[in-house]
């Protein structure tokens, strides 16, 4: 079992790593540029694999640092997708 993640916000808390809230707003950017849903759920995925492997040796990062690294991961696969997740706040 892996160490828990720990996310410094923007305000100053900390809060725990949650892959689903990754994966879903990864998803949403990819629908927002009408992404068929089964390539968006495949990116979502992949995106949230390379950001997982990022992950794996740090205990705690910024929510800028996974911000950054999600979109430079997004990027490679859907760059209109990648400009959106940059962009918007409030996605999944």
């Amino acid at each position: 079992m892996s160490t828990p993640k720990h996310i410094v916000k923007r305000a100053g808390h900390t809060e725990e790593y949650d892959e689903r809230k990754l994966y879903a707003s990864v998803y949403s950017a990819c629908l927002a540029v009408r992404e068929p849903a089964a390539t968006a759920e495949l990116v979502a995925e992949k995106v949230t694999g390379d950001v997982n492997r990022w992950l794996a040796n740090k205990h705690e990062v910024t929510s800028y640092d996974i911000r950054r690294i999600t979109a430079d991961s997004l990027e490679l696969y859907n760059r209109d997708a990648a400009y959106i997740y940059k962009h918007q706040r409030n996605l999944g």
